[in-house]
């Protein structure tokens, strides 16, 4: 019986995926390498690059992480100036081999390379429409929709046809296109995902995130614009163009929560500090005499640290993470599926014993592994356990990119926050408040639809899909 890859979900939303361009860098290969390693936390399943040199493109892409995808051989063999790189987690499309990116498109007009992080909520639609006028798709993936929009369109003018691709398509998305000579830097209008510019000697690279634009020794020259399309050549010289003419600040509020690195700037605020803020705010908001503030690693750690000076309270490394479990490649017993957070986290008996202790996350989606680690710190002997959410209630269905599709998936969409803390075994909870969040992030307007059910754009049919699953 051949082996079977499972990836196993966990009580917070994770991300689809994380682009990164370079042009006009001589070690573009080894360069890509590094970018996608400092994005990797944004898609584990798959990893590709394609880089382009002497009239051809050169491309490797597979399953797992960018260790196991690529090494020092197959990095030598991509060879040239300028390349994109992707990595992935499947939200949509699923995790197939095929689905893995970026993906190379043979044209008449010219071939070119694409990837693309986020989601586009008119796919089925468009998809439809492409196939009755004669589209063939490979793939299942949306970046291939973007890709025949474009093919259909692209006789003369290429940037015209992407303008009019790109106001075809809805919903979030960073896309990345890479010609024989120029890179093509394009983020949707409501900005809902990042994306970053960088310069690096006497080229440039594109991140969805700074930290990976810090990694490779670029420094930092400017966001990419809500509708932005901006066009970089083997000369250096910049286009910059813009596909709509109403653009709106609406970065993903979870970016800041949960997704991007600490040490990642997002729109000039720094991810780190905003989640510290974020736990100053839930400990004014939420305080509880306790003993101890334990922070779920990794993600809720700057929270914890906030939470814990501004209540005075020490802050305690009351679980420790193997990092090294994020992913089996067997199919699990029920027994050993059980003892899954037990593999990931393991409390510290010594710290939390006889203590209350305060337990800061970021975000609880199923309630699964919250209650699960409040029952592993009762176990090690926590007298109580007080459970603080440095984000609102996630009650409503994300369609951008997230793999929180349904209510099904919500158990704060289904319960309120008494029967939720009976529910994880908490002697007490509380969540940020959207005013709180927004003091943390210091932003009036961002992507808060998973906690208020208002989007930023039409949701066509996954509306429809996510309802069917309202079931209560």
């Amino acid at each position: 019986m051949p082996m079977i890859k499972r990836f196993i979900k966990g009580d917070h939303p994770q991300e689809e995926c994380g682009v990164f361009g370079v042009i006009n860098v001589h070690n573009v290969s080894e360069v890509m390498y590094y970018g996608l390693h400092a994005l990797q936390h944004r898609g584990q399943e798959g990893a590709g690059i394609v880089t382009y040199h002497d009239d051809d493109f050169y491309s490797t892409k597979g399953q797992g992480l960018v260790t196991e995808v690529f090494n020092e051989d197959i990095i030598s063999k991509l060879i040239g100036t300028q390349a994109i790189g992707h990595v992935r987690y499947s939200t949509s499309g699923g995790s197939r081999i095929e689905n893995i990116q970026p993906f190379l498109f043979r044209h008449g007009s010219g071939d070119f390379a694409l990837c693309h992080n986020g989601n586009l909520v008119n796919s089925k639609e468009l998809k439809i429409s492409l196939e009755r006028e004669g589209s063939i798709f490979q793939t299942t993936s949306d970046t291939e929709i973007f890709a025949h929009l474009i093919k259909k369109d692209d006789q003369k003018d290429r940037i015209e046809a992407i303008k009019r691709a790109l106001n075809k398509i809805d919903g979030a998305f960073a896309f990345l296109a890479l010609t024989k000579d120029k890179l093509y830097i394009m983020r949707d209008k409501n900005s809902l995902r990042p994306l970053s510019l960088g310069k690096l000697n006497n080229g440039y690279v594109v991140s969805s995130e700074t930290c990976a634009i810090d990694i490779v020794g670029a420094t930092f020259v400017r966001d990419i614009l809500p509708g932005e399309i901006l066009t970089i050549d083997r000369n250096n010289h910049m286009t910059q163009d813009f596909y709509a003419e109403k653009t709106y600040n609406n970065m993903c509020a979870m970016e800041y929560i949960y997704f991007s690195r600490p040490d990642s700037v997002l729109e000039g605020v720094n991810v780190h500090a905003s989640r510290k803020e974020a736990g100053r705010i839930l400990a004014k908001e939420a305080f509880v005499d306790a003993d101890i503030v334990v922070g779920v690693p990794d993600s809720s750690i700057s929270a914890s640290i906030g939470y814990s000076e501004e209540s005075k309270i020490p802050n305690e490394m009351g679980l420790i993470k193997n990092k090294y479990v994020g992913r089996t490649f067997i199919r699990p017993s029920q027994a050993m599926r059980e003892k899954g957070v037990k593999m990931k986290l393991a409390p510290l008996k010594s710290i939390v014993n006889d203590k209350r202790v305060v337990l800061v996350d970021d975000s609880i989606v199923r309630g699964t592994t919250s209650k699960k680690i409040i029952a592993l710190l009762k176990e090690a002997g926590a007298k109580e356990v007080h459970m603080r959410v440095a984000s609102p209630p996630i009650t409503h269905p994300c369609f951008y990119g997230v793999d929180t599709s349904t209510y099904e998936e919500l158990i704060a969409a289904k319960k309120t926050q008494e029967d939720l803390q009976e529910h994880i075994g908490a002697d007490s909870l509380h969540f940020l408040s959207l005013t709180g969040l927004h003091q943390a992030v210091s932003k009036e307007k961002m992507c808060v639809s998973c906690f208020t059910g208002k989007y930023p754009t039409y949701l066509y049919q996954d509306i429809e899909d996510a309802n069917k699953s309202k079931k209560f």
